[in-house]
């Protein structure tokens, strides 16, 4: 790999880290309010929003100025979100504005992924960051859990800290931690060598940078072998981040585990995920991408599987090969998407589409799934129309595929 790659999977992987720790202690903050559970999901969707408002522009951003310090910058505004929180702000807003940071962060991180790799090692840097990635976001809600426990908030460490900031609420010292991390992060980013890329020159006049995105949005989604991979990733991210939330309701309701412990589970998914993905970059390479697109149905009927499991023992089973499977089908879908974007457009511009679509997924799937909690759908109901959603939306991807090499309209993968 380039030097300086693995820096930036370690600065990435901490500030992924803080943010996903820093979901479950805004959860507990709103479960401290006596708020309803309706307004959890919400958390998420706060989070996500500007990746799509902001969409026309960060890719911009991260073009026109030095990627790692673009980053650094993204993490001193989530330093700004914790500090607000800290000070009282509602925990949905403050949490929103950790995702302004995430939004400004995302195109920097996979731009700099694109420029410092060669196309045939894009699969295996991909494989790196994704791991990385779905690690941290597993591993941050575990950190979250105990971070809102009562093993941490009892501890001597946190009652000799806390004692000087009793008037913050019991969970300040936790988001006193998160801080740390987010300056962890940011330091990281300084010591991330430059990719040899010269900045881009960007016309910030409003209109202009809308109509260039919507231009490269069409880029994207008519470009054949763009539009599968965009179309999969898409689906992918907007299903993962409900499945995330489900899996921490399932535990709760059906395995009658504590938020902590919930918490705790999803460990076995990040084993999952980093077998799959290990497996992924080391036999799939970029022409044989479109090969998984079967497993995304067999990903889609695994999730039903979850209503007939009540004992935490299968619970961890099921999880570990749930994010097997999601690991090995996702990692070859990015780098395929990463590569027909660099070419079709630039690190930072792809990027900003990738995220803008993603993520206005995650926005539909986080308001359908929260519409779904008011209506009082049980927990099995909700695993069963999420995998549905999934299998039913891969068949239809796959038969695209077919189709377009039928009828000879993919065309060649360099150009």
């Amino acid at each position: 790999m380039a030097p300086g790659f693995f820096v930036l999977l370690a600065a990435q992987f901490v500030s992924a880290l803080a943010d996903n720790a820093l979901m479950v202690v805004a959860m507990a903050a709103l479960l401290e309010q006596h708020q309803e559970a309706h307004w959890v999901p919400l958390l998420k969707l706060m989070f996500t929003v500007s990746y799509v408002v902001l969409g026309p522009w960060v890719g911009a951003w991260a073009d026109r100025w030095p990627k790692q310090w673009v980053m650094m910058g993204a993490n001193g505004i989530k330093c700004l979100a914790c500090l607000a929180m800290l000070f009282g702000l509602n925990p949905i807003l403050a949490f929103g504005m950790a995702g302004l940071g995430a939004a400004i962060y995302a195109p920097a991180k996979y731009g700099l992924v694109t420029e410092m790799e060669p196309s045939h090692r894009l699969v295996r840097a991909n494989g790196w960051i994704e791991v990385s990635t779905v690690c941290a976001a597993l591993f941050g809600v575990v950190l979250g859990g105990f971070l809102v426990g009562p093993l941490w908030l009892a501890s001597d460490f946190s009652l000799w800290l806390g004692s000087g900031l009793q008037t913050w609420g019991t969970l300040a010292v936790s988001i006193a931690a998160l801080l740390v991390l987010y300056g962890v992060a940011a330091a990281l980013n300084v010591l991330i060598p430059g990719s040899g890329v010269g900045n881009a020159h960007c016309d910030w006049n409003v209109r202009m940078i809308g109509y260039r995105f919507v231009q490269d949005q069409s880029a994207l989604w008519r470009d054949p072998l763009g539009s599968i991979s965009l179309s999969v990733t898409t689906l992918f991210w907007g299903v993962g981040a409900t499945l995330q939330l489900l899996v921490l309701a399932w535990a709760q309701e059906a395995l009658h585990l504590s938020l902590e412990h919930a918490a705790y589970l999803q460990a076995a998914t990040a084993v999952g995920v980093v077998a799959g993905a290990a497996v992924a970059a080391r036999t799939i390479t970029l022409e044989q991408t479109p090969k998984v697109l079967g497993v995304g149905i067999l990903l889609g009927l695994l999730m039903p599987v979850m209503s007939f499991i009540h004992d935490w023992q299968a619970a961890v089973v099921l999880t570990a090969v749930l994010g097997a499977v999601g690991g090995y089908f996702v990692v070859p879908m990015n780098a395929l998407l990463q590569h027909r974007g660099v070419r079709l457009l630039s690190a930072g511009r792809s990027i900003s589409v990738q995220n803008t679509n993603e993520n206005a997924s995650v926005l539909a799937m986080m308001g359908l799934y929260s519409g779904l909690l008011y209506a009082q759908l049980e927990v099995g109901q909700l695993a069963w129309l999420l995998g549905l959603l999934v299998a039913t939306g891969m068949a239809f991807v796959q038969w695209r595929y077919w189709s377009l090499r039928a009828s000879g309209r993919l065309g060649d993968w360099q150009t």
